[in-house]
């Protein structure tokens, strides 16, 4: 089920790194920390939301895979503010 947060995570690395050398910037340091702020979200995610909800539908597997989802769109939508703010730290 974890195969959506898996292929996000290195995405992530690709287009952190990818921006970074197109901005001048060092790849690694920016690909670690999109890694970094990825991971940090998808765990309190599931520790938070996750665990909540799976109780509402522990015995629909549909419902059940939707919900474990959730913390990989989460840590896509962070990754996203996170590269907003190296961009804009990198434009000063």
């Amino acid at each position: 089920m974890l195969h959506l947060a898996r292929f996000a995570a290195i995405a992530v690395i690709v287009w952190f790194y990818m921006t970074a050398k197109e901005k001048g910037e060092s790849p690694i340091n920016w690909a670690v920390i999109g890694l970094i702020g990825y991971w940090l979200t998808w765990w309190v995610v599931k520790l938070t939301a996750v665990s909540a909800l799976m109780g509402m539908v522990a015995k629909n597997p549909t419902g059940a895979f939707l919900i474990y989802q959730i913390p990989a769109l989460c840590a896509i939508g962070a990754a996203f503010i996170i590269r907003k703010k190296l961009l804009s730290n990198a434009a000063t």
